[in-house]
């Protein structure tokens, strides 16, 4: 069951989802609590696992990797065995920033951050080497970012 989530604390959220930096006595002069206060409820909302990591937003061209691959992936369902290799695997490539387990033709959908198409050849080279349950992947080459994010709507209850 997941916690129980008050105006003040949507409000919390709302802000360190928008900053993660702003100190807690910012919060509460905007929201009318003591910077304690804050501090008790964020600590809270961690413990909590409502707040489950905080981050740095790197610009991708910036640090020399201006592609962004939108893969579709289609895997052998019945290699229980496999699949879960698989999914290690994802999880531990740096270049996937995301992976979704979906409905459809497809099984997963991974977002993956690339220096070029020669760099992402080499990853999706690998990843059917390392993973003998994949039948097939779909790339689509994003040619522009319109919305990036990871901010959660948080409408009043």
């Amino acid at each position: 069951m997941p916690p129980e989530l008050d105006k003040l604390d949507r409000r919390i959220l709302t802000l360190l989802q928008r900053d993660a930096r702003i100190s807690a006595e910012a919060i509460g002069a905007e929201i009318g609590l003591s910077a304690s206060a804050v501090q008790r409820r964020t600590a809270r909302l961690r413990d909590e696992a409502v707040i489950t990591g905080e981050v740095a937003v790197v610009d991708a061209r910036s640090v020399g990797r201006p592609l962004t691959m939108i893969v579709d992936l289609e895997v052998e369902r019945e290699r229980t065995e496999l699949l879960a290799g698989l999914k290690r695997w994802i999880a531990a490539e740096a270049a996937i920033q995301e992976a979704w387990y979906v409905t459809g033709d497809e099984d997963y959908v991974l977002v993956v951050s690339a220096r070029d198409v020669e760099g992402y050849e080499a990853l999706m080279q690998k990843l059917l080497a390392d993973n003998a349950n994949v039948r097939r992947y779909r790339t689509r080459v994003a040619l522009g970012t319109l919305k990036r994010g990871m901010a959660v709507p948080l409408e009043q209850a």
